[in-house]
């Protein structure tokens, strides 16, 4: 979203104007919805947070200091709704559905077992890794935003990608190698 057009959002928003936020729930609703169920695995509870994310940022709108970006606000509200919500109640494991992971749009030698591998390992993941990975590889969010959104150090974030990316390999090697 235009950061001009995005401010005039949040400035009429604020001003009482309801349309404003549609529009600014509009830009965001994939991305928060696609967030929220990486982490929490089931697609109702995902919808009834994803709702809950914008509710909240509309009552707190103006607490938003503009200070980063909306976005990193709002993922900012979404990861912390849906890290509080694993917390609440523990779920059941469930790999992630084929239609949240990217399907690559040119044949670059990833196969469908390789694509199934990759869902399974990252179904593994504990939540805040899903996260990470999510808003790194599939949100293409920096490591300066990461860091703002899981209220991690800088450093701490690219510790954790790299542990992560480790464990993944790791998982995918033995997937594959089993399978075989």
């Amino acid at each position: 979203m235009d950061e001009v057009f995005e401010k005039n959002c949040i400035d009429r928003a604020l001003r009482g104007d309801h349309t404003a936020f549609a529009a600014l729930v509009d830009a965001y609703k994939d991305h928060v919805y696609t967030l929220v169920l990486r982490i929490v695995r089931q697609r109702e509870q995902a919808e009834e947070l994803a709702q809950d994310v914008f509710l909240k940022a509309f009552k707190h709108l103006s607490s938003f200091k503009r200070k980063a970006k909306f976005s990193t606000w709002i993922y900012r509200i979404a990861y912390n709704a849906a890290i509080s919500a694993t917390r609440k109640k523990a779920l059941p494991e469930y790999p992630i559905a084929e239609t949240t992971l990217s399907v690559p749009e040119e044949d670059d030698g990833a196969t469908e077992r390789q694509l199934q591998a990759l869902n399974t390992a990252v179904g593994q993941l504990p939540p805040s890794e899903t996260a990470l990975i999510t808003l790194f590889y599939i949100e293409d969010r920096s490591v300066e935003e990461i860091s703002d959104i899981m209220g991690l150090t800088l450093s701490n974030v690219k510790v954790r990608l790299h542990r992560t990316r480790h464990k993944l390999r790791k998982q995918l090697t033995e997937i594959l190698t089993d399978d075989e």
